[in-house]
């Protein structure tokens, strides 16, 4: 075999080989979470996935169409008509024939690549007429889920990764622990959704830029501070599908997976009851002890349905009528004083309308609603957390 027809036995076998991942790779029956020596992509379980499996297959043999007739052409007419031959250059200058098909040619393969995706695009971001709308929130770092139409409305909880400190391990220190095939890809709160829903996830984040990321779903959505995104996915098969942020967002950026479980309608509807039941629990049980984060989001909407009327959504108040709560020193001032205020109202001569008491607020309700205010609009409060317990010790004074 002359060194010409090596040279391109080796390039066609590189670019078959390069082509065997998106082709004809026969991937591992396992769905939902990355495997070792994985070459494809991962199982899709969504229409839009499925297509856009299909149409990654599709444009990686064009590229290999291209490849090959591309450096083909290339190699051989290096190679055939090379000074050895006795081949001399040639003295044309131009022609009209070849600049025709070099810029026609391209335009219509960039054509017939595009019209099939911008299809994938337009589909991808279709979100109307979802069966359940979740709200998404990305924070350092962790996930905030709640339910806000659909069954399950008024679901809330944070997603937080479940696999051990010490399967982890530190600089210079082996893990303690044995990490198991969801090493990382693990959670103490998984999102629980049903089979064949239209689910639409509403996303913003607190902080940074975080990114909601499920291959299987074919799902990559930024979460940004100040504004809020959408995407959405029907899940077609029961299933566990593991995900993780893919936006460097801090040291813990590897910590904060994402995992959703898909699951019957019934067995959906249980986990609902059960989980407002869970709920309900622990929003009376003043010994929980909450995160700041848990009680911003409850105090939000706490305050958006009792305190809005008169405080205005800015915090700005009424002038002459009520008052501004935006440097406010009752609430950057001791959270005690703040926390009788809500218990016991207060009339105050510089407005005719008093502050009611808000004793028929739960324990938790209270000390949501002071911590969103302590921590929202410019507001800084040294003491910026109060939990149930503080309220509770507070009515028996």
């Amino acid at each position: 075999m002359t060194y010409a027809k090596r040279l391109k036995a080796l390039m066609f076998g590189l670019a078959v080989a390069a082509s065997i991942p998106a082709l004809a790779r026969p991937e591992p029956d396992i769905t939902g979470r990355p495997v070792e020596h994985q070459f494809g992509m991962q199982p899709p379980v969504t229409g839009i996935g499925d297509y856009i499996y299909s149409l990654h297959n599709w444009m990686m043999l064009v590229c290999l169409i291209i490849f090959i007739g591309v450096f083909g052409v290339m190699f051989y007419s290096v190679f055939k008509h090379r000074k050895s031959l006795g081949h001399k250059p040639a003295t044309f200058h131009e022609s009209t024939a070849v600049e025709i098909a070099w810029t026609v040619v391209p335009f219509l393969i960039v054509i017939g690549m595009a019209l099939p995706a911008t299809h994938a695009v337009v589909a991808m971001k279709d979100t109307s007429n979802p069966d359940l709308t979740i709200k998404v929130t990305g924070m350092q770092w962790k996930w905030g889920y709640d339910y806000l139409k659909g069954e399950g409305e008024g679901i809330s909880f944070m997603s937080n990764l479940s696999t051990p400190r010490t399967a982890v391990g530190e600089p210079g220190v082996e893990p303690t622990t044995k990490r198991t095939e969801t090493y990382l890809l693990e959670v103490d709160n998984e999102v629980v959704v049903p089979v064949n829903k239209k689910v639409r996830l509403v996303l913003t984040a607190n902080d940074v830029i975080h990114s909601w990321t499920i291959p299987a779903f074919a799902v990559k959505q930024d979460a940004i501070p100040g504004f809020v995104r959408d995407a959405w996915f029907k899940a077609e098969k029961v299933g566990t599908y593991r995900g993780n942020c893919v936006e460097l967002c801090g040291k813990e950026h590897a910590f904060m997976p994402i995992v959703v479980k898909v699951v019957s309608a019934e067995e959906y509807t249980n986990w609902v009851n059960v989980k407002k039941k869970e709920m309900a629990a622990l929003a009376d049980d003043p010994n929980k002890v909450w995160t700041i984060d848990e009680l911003k989001t409850k105090g939000e909407k706490i305050y958006a349905a009792n305190c809005v009327a008169c405080h205005q959504a800015s915090g700005q108040g009424v002038p002459n009528a009520f008052a501004s709560l935006v440097g406010s020193p009752v609430v950057t001032g001791p959270k005690a004083e703040q926390i009788n205020v809500l218990l016991n109202g207060k009339h105050s001569g510089k407005y005719p309308s008093a502050m009611p008491a808000w004793k028929q607020l739960s324990d938790s309700d209270i000390a949501s609603v002071i911590t969103y205010t302590r921590n929202n609009w410019t507001n800084k409060a040294d003491e910026n957390i109060v939990q149930p317990s503080e309220v509770l010790a507070a009515r028996g004074k």
